[in-house]
This record gives structure tokens, sequence and C-alpha cells, in this order.
């Protein structure tokens, strides 16, 4: 463990919903994802440029949920460590570290966090055989970095820093209202992880990686052609110093394309506070549109009836 993080990486987000259909049909046909193992009401979406096995599990169910956020660890040893951490420190656990049998397999542990979200650490995934994107491809790479809302946030990232080991990168605020997103990092990438300030308990959404800025603009630019319903963006957030494209997909969760994400120098750098009254900490070449709480209010999300209760899969 680097620093006593057992945190590697982000794996992979699987959220749940009643209309599976259109959003297999979203993100396999519009989005740019590749199907690469599916079953009855269960589809496993890979990006083609990741090892990852997959970036996204698409599960049906009655009511829309995120089941889980899944995280890389290095070794098992490093799973069973954590695991023996979480129950020290009075986590509580779904499952003890044990095998994996979605796509690629592996060794795993799951638990709560302090808000009823399920994380899982996974080690010992096989790799998928993947490629090199393009030129002028316009489809994800990678799975860049998730954001959930949350009621509590200041001890939401408390609690990611505590028994995760993330480390804070950079947080926004609103002049007197206080801060409202924290940019969390387990790697050298400035965020894979982030937190912000909502009126309940959410996925707030999920970025994808593209190639390069033209692979960006040729993404966004089909969604827009498409019908799909634009956010915010393009536009170059401050923080993290990435390209942003927010669409809704199919179920209501908003999905960004980005690229150029911020990789940092783990021995120099040292958080800032961006207010977001100044409209360069949100957009820095000041194309997007100019968000504002309508926009902001989607993607809060519908209340996620899925806290403390762990997923059928």
């Amino acid at each position: 463990m680097r620093d006593g993080s057992p945190i590697t990486h982000l794996r992979h987000i699987d959220v749940a919903m009643p209309n599976f259909a259109e959003q297999r049909q979203f993100y396999t046909e519009l989005w740019g994802l590749t199907e690469i193992a599916a079953d009855t009401g269960v589809s496993f979406l890979a990006a083609e440029g990741s090892p990852e096995q997959y970036v996204v599990r698409l599960r049906r169910e009655a009511h829309k949920r995120t089941d889980l956020i899944a995280f890389g660890a290095a070794t098992a040893a490093d799973v069973d460590t954590l695991a023996a951490q979480l129950v020290r420190q009075g986590v509580q656990l779904i499952s003890e570290p044990q095998p994996v049998t979605t796509p690629g397999g592996g060794y795993a542990v799951r638990f709560f966090d302090n808000e009823g979200r399920v994380v899982e650490v996974s080690a010992d995934v096989t790799p998928r055989q993947h490629r090199q994107i393009e030129a002028r491809e316009p489809i994800p790479v990678r799975l860049s970095h998730v954001l959930m809302n949350s009621p509590t946030p200041e001890a939401t990232v408390a609690w990611y820093i505590k028994h995760l080991r993330f480390r804070l990168s950079d947080t926004m605020c609103v002049g007197s209202r206080g801060e409202v997103m924290w940019f969390l990092r387990c790697n050298t990438f400035h965020h894979s992880f982030g937190i912000v300030r909502g009126p309940h308990a959410a996925f707030h959404h999920a970025s994808f990686e593209m190639r390069g800025i033209d692979e960006f603009m040729r993404g966004t630019g089909r969604m827009r052609r498409l019908g799909i319903e634009r956010l915010w963006g393009p536009g170059r957030h401050r923080a993290g110093d990435n390209t942003f494209s927010y669409f809704l997909d199919q179920a209501g969760n908003t999905v960004e394309y980005t690229t150029e994400l911020e990789v940092l120098d783990e021995d120099t750098w040292h958080p800032h506070l961006y207010d977001l009254r100044e409209p360069a900490n949100a957009d820095q070449w000041g194309t997007a549109n100019e968000m504002d709480e309508f926009i902001a209010a989607k993607s809060h999300n519908d209340v996620d009836p899925g806290l403390f209760v762990a997923p059928p899969i």
C-alpha cells in the first residue's frame, strides 16, 4: 500500500434502472462503450481503450439506484489488510474478502460508506485486451472519475480520507455559502472520486476520458446531433484543468465527456479553494452555457433507494 492507501484506481460504476433496454442502447450505440458480457437484465460495458474488464455495469431494477462504486487494489493481501482495518474502525462489511464471479474474476471486499453507498475494492482482476483509440475516434478511452451527491459532504469527505486514504486535490466554494464540491484522488490523476453538496445522497455524474480535444469535441457534437439532452459545456474546468461536456442518460443520470485531466506531482501539490463566483473557475474558456440552479438541480438526481441495501449481484 502506497502511503497506507489500498486504492490504486477507479474500476467501474454499477447502476440500476427500470428502463434497462434504453440505457443499454444509449451506452453502446450512442455513448461509445462496448458490451463484453450480458445476462438477463444485466450488461457489462467496457471502454475500448481501458484494460478494465468493464467500466459500467447496468442492471434492470424497479427503482433507479447506484449499485456500487468499484476501486482497484494492488494485491489480494491489500484487500485483506483493508478489510481488517475497516472492521477495526467500525465500518460495516457487506461481504468478507472473497473471489469475484463477474467478468475478469478477482478478489474483493464490499462495504457500506458512511451514507450507505456500496463500495467494492478488488485485486487480481484479469486485464482486458484493449486497444489504442485512433485519431478522430470519438469514443471513451477509460472511466475518468465519479462524483456523488451528499447532504453531509464534510463528513463523507472525511470518511473517504480516513478509511480509504484518498487525498484532497481541490475544493470549490460559492462565496459565503461555503464549500460545495471536493475532488479526491487515489493516484496522480487530479481526481478519481468526488463529493458534491446536495439535498440527498445520490449519483451526481460519471466522467469518461476521450483521446484528445478533437475526439472530445466530436463526441460532444455527436450527442448534440442525436438530440441527447445537454446540461453544460463544452468548456474547461479550473480544478483538474479538464474539458467538460455534460449530458443526461436515459435514466436521468449525468454523464460527462472529458479529456486532459491534470496529473499531479504528489510531492509538491497543495489543495486550492476555488470560488465559483469567478466564472473562469467553472469554465476557463468561457465557452459553456451559463450554469444556473435549474441545470445544477438535474445532477442532484433522485433520492437513492439503495442506501444500506446490498445489490443482488
